[in-house]
């Protein structure tokens, strides 16, 4: 196994303390490799005195400069209750109070190895979800967390977001021995009066064609995994029964009086948002406890739309084989697509492209199938605000504002209507303006400042 590092950061006076901590993880074989910047967890060493907003400020600074390390505050002193929760908010994974915890030194190997094995399952997961945005790259975490986890899964998010890979997903991550089937059910696809058998089996003679026994679903993911996608449209009278197998272990074959025992792990997929309809009557409250153990929400593709090169590049290369180099045009065109059917729709976009590509020479705007070319005559109409910003200019006119103060006023305008539209992805804006992410990343700040 490789050796565990560190780099920290220090918010106290009180360095010959932070010495003696540094000295003790040492010894346990955790190399320190200085300050944050390389990549690996910081510990962030405080006392009672430390101010909350310096840690915070610190905090941010590193996500600015895209670093994002894990963190875990070493504290001196036995901190407040809303310190403690200001560092957790501003992204602090673990907090240990040195001098109370009966063994600090194993805590910290605890979580670094706990991360490490996260590391290691997001950079599996990255294999077929792909992309590296921040938010992505917290869902990944999520859900690396989650595989470790033997809790009921509850996987939330829009048609085509990747519920279903991040399914399979959890199951070949989930580090249970002698693990056995993946089995998955479609609940949308349970014909009345025949789904309490595609669910728990049925006897011979149960019904009308029911020439022999059968196992359902629940007894062949037995020491395995059951995948319930699109839960949400699971019969009522079926849910009270599902309900009875989470609780108690144990089910029914249709037509029989025989209790079978049964244990799996439950993942449920759906696009509804189920606490909306329990509030409906539409789906039992019980059960919904029962089957979000954990919950977490795949983001649509618009709200990662710098993921959508890394997706289409792996969607020409990895599931249509293509070899040949993309033009970056292509790229540019599929960044300005909106994607109602998320990354689905992609895929599918991309090998309508792949598809009409011939011969080795790059794939360029050429290959795009003419119904998915963009409305130019749409995209070639004056901006519908001319008007009103010509309106715009005489008012500052009429003000005495000079035409410096206009390009000033127009340039902030401008950069954070891009920060918006990029949903805060500062990169992306700055693609869109042609500056350079610096200065939005300074607009950002400043704005800030003038908040507080």
């Amino acid at each position: 196994m490789s050796t565990l590092s560190i780099a920290y950061e220090l918010f106290t006076r009180h360095r010959n303390r932070v010495v003696e901590v540094l000295d003790a993880l040492e010894k346990a074989g955790i190399q320190r490799v200085g300050r944050p910047g390389s990549g690996e967890p910081v510990l962030l060493f405080l006392d009672k005195d430390t101010p909350l907003t310096d840690v915070q400020q610190a905090i941010e600074t590193m996500a600015v400069n895209s670093q994002s390390p894990k963190l875990l505050a070493v504290t001196l002193d036995n901190l407040s209750m809303s310190v403690n929760w200001g560092l957790l908010q501003a992204g602090v994974g673990e907090i240990i109070c040195w001098p109370q915890w009966e063994k600090p030194v194993h805590s910290v190997l605890s979580r670094l190895r706990y991360w490490r094995e996260v590391d290691q399952k997001v950079r599996q997961l990255q294999k077929l979800l792909v992309g590296k945005s921040k938010i992505w790259l917290q869902t990944l975490q999520q859900l690396a967390e989650m595989a470790v986890s033997n809790c009921p899964v509850l996987l939330t998010g829009e048609s085509g977001t990747g519920k279903e890979i991040a399914a399979r997903q959890l199951h070949e991550l989930d580090p249970r021995p002698g693990k056995k089937e993946y089995v998955v059910v479609d609940c949308t696809n349970l014909i009345p009066g025949l789904s309490g058998s595609e669910l728990f089996g049925h006897e011979k003679g149960a019904f009308t064609h029911a020439v022999s026994h059968r196992d359902g679903a629940i007894a062949h993911a037995h020491d395995g995994t059951l995948f319930l996608d699109e839960l949400g449209e699971l019969p009522l009278p079926l849910q009270a029964e599902l309900l009875r197998v989470l609780q108690e272990g144990m089910y029914k074959r249709v037509g029989s009086d025989v209790w079978r025992r049964v244990r799996f792990r439950l993942i449920s997929a759906t696009n509804r948002h189920l606490a909306k309809e329990v509030e409906n009557g539409t789906f039992r409250q019980d059960l919904f406890y029962r089957v979000s153990g954990w919950a977490c929400h795949l983001p649509p593709l618009d709200s990662r739309k710098e993921d959508i090169p890394l997706l289409a590049d792996h969607f020409f290369r990895n599931v249509y084989g293509l070899k040949s180099a993309v033009d970056q045009q292509v790229y540019d065109f599929l960044m300005l697509k909106n994607y109602p059917g998320n990354v689905r729709e992609l895929q599918q976009l991309v090998g309508r492209i792949a598809s009409k590509h011939l011969g080795e020479g790059p794939v360029t705007i050429g290959d795009i199938p003419r119904t998915d070319w963009p409305d130019f005559a749409l995209s070639s109409l004056p901006p519908a605000s001319g008007d009103d910003l010509t309106q715009a200019i005489k008012r500052l006119l009429y003000q005495g504002v000079n035409l410096k103060d206009m390009k000033d006023i127009v340039t902030e305008i401008a950069k954070k209507e891009a920060i918006d539209y990029e949903n805060g992805n500062l990169k992306l804006a700055a693609q869109r303006l042609g500056c350079s992410e610096r200065i939005l990343q300074m607009h950002r700040k400043e704005e800030q400042e003038t908040s507080y």
